[in-house]
């Protein structure tokens, strides 16, 4: 999968992991991914998918720490997230949403499934034991999209590794190395 990478990421990762930044952080990077994904989505079904995106979002930050706490690299973790949130998409048919296509589904999970399988996660299951005990809250599927989908916001190809863009618009395989030294306060999402 091809995702940005620069150091605002790095020290929005720091920022999750110091205790009284977290839960600011968290929530901001919940309301920017919601936000994201609903630009993509039909003007008419953005409503109705928000707190679910909102949840499953949140949800997805306890996954991020654990992978990173794991020893997978920022690039990688982060990949995970937005992997699960593929499946989630595809799972409700929002096709339009996806970041890569549909029949990449099991190349991006045999990538990860060391980590995946450890904690419950699957194409099915997409949260797994991140799932929260409340549950997330339910959105109308359109299954039917996914006959014919175009998936017109993926990005194809990318299905045997992280692949960053850096600001400089270069993309790199792997990741970029973390700076030795990354102020948590750099994050655009502490002030």
């Amino acid at each position: 999968m091809k995702l940005r990478q620069n150091v605002r990421h790095f020290a929005s990762k720091k920022a999750l992991e110091v205790p009284g930044l977290r839960d600011v952080v968290n929530d901001k990077l919940v309301d920017l991914h919601t936000g994201i994904f609903l630009d993509k989505a039909p003007e008419a079904r953005r409503e109705e998918r928000r707190d679910h995106l909102d949840g499953f979002f949140d949800a997805t930050m306890d996954m991020y720490l654990a992978a990173l706490q794991a020893g997978y690299p920022e690039a990688e973790a982060r990949e995970m997230t937005h992997i699960v949130a593929n499946f989630d998409f595809y799972n409700h048919g929002w096709a339009e949403m996806m970041e890569f296509p549909g029949d990449e589904l099991g190349d991006h999970y045999d990538r990860y499934a060391g980590f995946f399988d450890g904690h419950g996660v699957s194409v099915d299951d997409p949260l797994g034991e991140f799932r929260p005990v409340d549950g997330i809250p339910d959105a109308p599927a359109t299954p039917e999209k996914l006959d014919d989908a175009a998936f017109e916001n993926a990005a194809g190809g990318y299905e045997d590794d992280v692949y960053v863009e850096t600001d400089d618009g270069s993309v790199e395989r792997g990741g970029v190395e973390e700076p030795s030294e990354v102020d948590p306060e750099d994050s655009p999402f502490t002030d």
